[in-house]
């Protein structure tokens, strides 16, 4: 692996444990270090920091609130 790619790697944890949990992009990067933008994006996939994924846990989190205020308002009647 170029030394350069590497250290990019090494700079970012969330690229460093991706790899270490696919470690096919290892033999990928070496081969083809301008593969590095999609490590990134397959990174921010597996880890759900995509903005549809961030989008939709956001929009969980507001139907468990309305879910526990509609629980809360009911044990007060």
């Amino acid at each position: 692996m170029e030394p350069e790619t590497y250290r990019l790697i090494q700079q970012r944890e969330d690229l460093w444990r991706f790899i270490r949990n696919n470690p096919e992009w290892y033999r990928y990067l070496t081969r083809e270090p301008d593969r590095i933008s999609e490590l990134e994006l397959k990174s921010k996939q597996y880890f759900g920091k995509t903005l549809p994924q961030r989008l939709e846990k956001t929009q969980q989190n507001i139907q468990m609130i309305r879910l526990l205020m509609e629980m809360a308002g009911s044990w007060n009647d």
